[in-house]
């Protein structure tokens, strides 16, 4: 039996670049930008692509145009488009604009929690509970986030008992899936195997996926580490754009097009195409008129130079 004996064959990537990756920008990207972006990454093949979120404008004003990009991407058949939803008014928000899919974040960590939404861990499990409650009446798709799963820029290393507690609790609420981030990018793959090792006794792998930052280029080692413990989802942002707008140095998602090429060097499926995303990632650059993160479209980029010449 080789090393990778025990990796799925196939995984699901989850692109969060449209929300996670646009919240942290300095500025506002315009919508029809947005939906363009939305809409290359749909045709590029994954199965989620995360569109943005219903939380106050005024706490993200970067995606203060949510009920307008929601309504103009075209969706393709068989893929989600889950919204970031904090209480029963963003809900009420994500569903007049035709959400069919939604996601709901609470933290590992209750001082990251309080600065964030300014709730407490269970506060806002009560208020997910509501949300969880009125989504899965409405027959949507619900994803959990849990925050700073790893390490907390306020509190430190988090214990694996307390992600589990959250985690769990999720799960009992209704959500389809709950996704352990670890949002400052500290996490190194003995924690990975640590954390994910403790969930794994109580929880269902197919239940969960993990969400990587490369703030200190780890994300493909703890990518890795998960895949040898049976994860199959993984989010990831085109061009490696983003972080959380909450969490001091958390700037740099794992970049979609990193994950994907060490992803078919492995001869693991994901049935999204690499030179689309690339495609994708130009484009939203191009918007934002700054250099990528992802070392992939980098080298693409570098190809593309010394093909034209000096």
């Amino acid at each position: 039996m080789g090393l990778f004996s025990a990796v799925p064959g196939r995984l699901r990537v989850v692109e969060v670049g449209p929300r996670d990756g646009l919240q942290n920008e300095p500025g506002f990207v315009p919508t029809g930008a947005k939906v363009r972006f939305i809409d290359l990454l749909s045709e590029a093949g994954f199965g989620v692509v995360e569109v943005t979120s219903f939380v106050s404008p005024r706490a993200v004003p970067q995606l203060a145009d949510a009920e307008e990009v929601l309504r103009a991407i075209r969706r393709r058949p068989g893929v989600r488009y889950p919204v970031l939803v904090p209480n029963l008014r963003g809900l009420e928000r994500a569903l007049g604009a035709g959400a069919q899919e939604i996601a709901v974040f609470t933290a590992a960590s209750e001082t990251f929690n309080l600065k964030n939404i300014n709730m407490s861990v269970a506060r806002s499990l009560e208020v997910i509970a509501e949300v969880v409650r009125e989504a899965r009446g409405a027959g949507l798709w619900v994803r959990g986030y849990v925050s700073v799963c790893f390490g907390c820029p306020y509190e430190g290393q988090v214990d694996p008992e307390k992600v589990l507690g959250v985690a769990g609790r999720l799960l009992e609420l209704g959500v389809d899936e709950v996704s352990i981030g670890d949002t400052t990018g500290v996490a190194t793959p003995r924690q990975v195997e640590e954390t994910v090792g403790r969930l794994l006794k109580e929880l269902p792998a197919e239940r969960l996926a993990l969400h990587f930052h490369d703030t200190r280029g780890t994300a493909l080692a703890n990518v890795l580490t998960g895949l040898l413990m049976g994860i199959s989802a993984f989010d990831s942002s085109a061009g490696g754009l983003g972080g959380c707008p909450f969490a001091p140095g958390a700037s740099g998602n794992l970049a979609t097009e990193d994950l994907l090429y060490m992803l078919q060097g492995m001869g693991i499926e994901t049935g999204v195409d690499l030179d689309k995303v690339v495609a994708a990632t130009r484009f939203i650059l191009g918007v934002l008129n700054r250099p990528p993160a992802s070392r992939y479209f980098q080298s693409c980029q570098a190809v593309r130079a010394d093909v034209r010449g000096p």
